[in-house]
């Protein structure tokens, strides 16, 4: 069971975004521990049961043939119809079982995500129906667990009367046996006795196939985990892809997300990025800016054109090998329950101490890290609740310093700053920028005036390209984003 666990996460953890577009997190995480620990529960409890009463059936039925073939073989005769119920409503109970499997993964979703979210659910009062829509849930998961459990308890009766009525009918016939003198009164209580055996024996079985059923029913879900397939595969043959260089090429590339099949994100987009270049991607919210960054990551493969590196097309290496030359700050900084220096150090696990506090030092954390309990070995809670916006924004750089990949990719790295701890940022980032390849996605102009180029994009497509100053004068979409942002006379500029 730890190998199932262990193969399912295996498998999940490797999945791209898309995967996790179709089936809640709360749900993966539900099969690999509930579903997992079922099957245990199942196959512990139920192996050495199983065992004893088998050996109690053929043994019973080994006697009861010593003891009277003929009536052995009228009792044979009853086994069909007692096998017909144990299929029949076997397959039903698997298939309640896989249902009730089902609803607690949706209840443990529902809570999970709720948790997750507590603050704004206490915000907005929203405790109350928080509650309600989690009791729906757990009454939904009850609703199925009472119908596995009647349709099993249905199949045990049913068993239990069709054995003990045919035990009932061979009595009789045993009984005109002893009257016509065919076998003695000792050999029929002999038999009977043989026969209560047999029939425990398989009582106790029939109970153990509806738990097996139930097991069954958990085990689906995690092989549909297992033989998922994945939106993005690495090639059978990868090419090894040696030390980048950072020239990065879209070629017409045409993109839709899964969730969004007809709306396009990126429509024929064209787009070159040269070595050592830093390029801004600017326009609004949806234009398809951070889509960029998540094609450049392979985290989706274009419907239409393609995505190549230093000449390399994305889908002829693994997905491992070109990541472990991007360095990325996401928009919303992912911080993990650990300490402070673990989640710098996330960027590259082999980093000394020094290295990672010359990263923090870089990206303007070393001062606020150094000021907690324990320094840079402080846990900073799950998801980093015990961190600033702000601070958990520079812990994300710092960790993208650290990195030091030829290619960083930057979506809104300065977001979260205030204006004194953004100058200090934003320098750290010029000098990280030197020599490398950079794509800097950002709503905030004023983080973008430096760029050798910026692109504009509008509703997945490229509108203009070039310097701030040349764009401004142009007019045109970028010139409005500047005129909203920024107080200055633009004629002037």
């Amino acid at each position: 069971v730890a190998d199932i666990r262990k193969a399912v996460f295996d498998k999940t953890i490797g999945m791209s975004p898309a995967f996790f577009e179709k089936i809640m997190t709360g749900e993966v995480l539900s099969r690999i521990t509930t579903d997992t620990t079922l099957i245990l529960s199942v196959i512990g409890s139920s192996v050495s049961i199983a065992l004893r009463n088998l050996l109690i059936f053929v043994g019973g039925l080994a006697l009861m043939l010593l003891t009277s073939a003929k009536l052995t073989g009228l009792v044979l005769l009853i086994v069909p119809a007692v096998i017909v119920p144990i299929i029949v409503l076997g397959r039903r109970l698997r298939v309640l079982s896989r249902e009730n499997q089902d609803q607690i993964a949706a209840s443990s979703g529902n809570a999970s995500e709720a948790l997750l979210s507590v603050q704004t659910v206490q915000a907005f009062t929203h405790e109350a129906p928080s509650r309600a829509q989690f009791a729906h849930f757990t009454e939904k998961s009850f609703d199925a667990a009472r119908k596995r459990i009647g349709t099993r308890a249905v199949m045990t009766v049913i068993v239990i009367f069709l054995v003990f009525t045919g035990i009932v009918g061979v009595l009789w016939i045993g009984a005109r046996d002893v009257r016509a003198d065919n076998m003695t009164e000792g050999e029929l209580v002999q038999f009977l006795i043989y026969a209560i055996m047999v029939a425990g024996g398989v009582a106790a079985l029939s109970e153990i196939w509806g738990e097996l059923q139930r097991a069954a029913g958990a085990t689906e879900r995690l092989v549909e985990l297992l033989s998922a397939q994945d939106s993005v595969e690495d090639p059978v043959a990868p090419s090894q892809l040696p030390r980048l260089t950072g020239d990065v090429r879209f070629e017409n590339v045409t993109f839709h997300y899964p969730a969004r099949p007809t709306i396009a994100a990126l429509e024929g987009i064209t787009l070159q990025v040269n070595p050592g270049e830093t390029v801004a991607l600017v326009g609004p919210s949806g234009a398809g800016k951070t889509t960029i960054i998540q094609l450049l990551l392979r985290f989706y493969d274009p419907d239409q054109g393609r995505l190549l590196v230093d000449g390399t097309d994305l889908k002829d290496v693994t997905r491992d090998d070109f990541r472990r030359s991007i360095a990325l700050v996401p928009q919303d900084p992912v911080i993990f329950a650990a300490s402070a220096r673990e989640n710098i150090r996330f960027g590259r696990p082999s980093a000394t101490d020094a290295e990672v506090e010359a990263a923090a030092k870089a990206a303007a954390a070393h001062e606020f890290l150094t000021a907690l309990p324990e320094g840079y070995d402080s846990y900073v809670g799950e998801r980093g609740v015990m961190l600033s916006g702000g601070q958990k924004q520079r812990i994300a750089i710092a960790r993208a310093i650290l990195r030091d990949a030829p290619i960083l990719l930057l979506d809104e790295a300065t977001s979260a700053l205030d204006a004194e701890s953004e100058a200090a940022v934003q320098q750290a980032v010029e000098h990280l920028t030197e020599g490398r390849t950079t794509i800097v996605v950002a709503h905030r102009l004023a983080t973008v005036k430096k760029a050798d180029r910026i692109i504009v994009f509008e509703k997945g497509q490229i509108v203009a390209e070039g310097s701030h100053e040349t764009l401004v004068a142009q007019g045109g979409l970028y010139a409005r984003l500047a005129r909203l942002q920024f107080s200055v006379d633009l004629a002037a500029e």
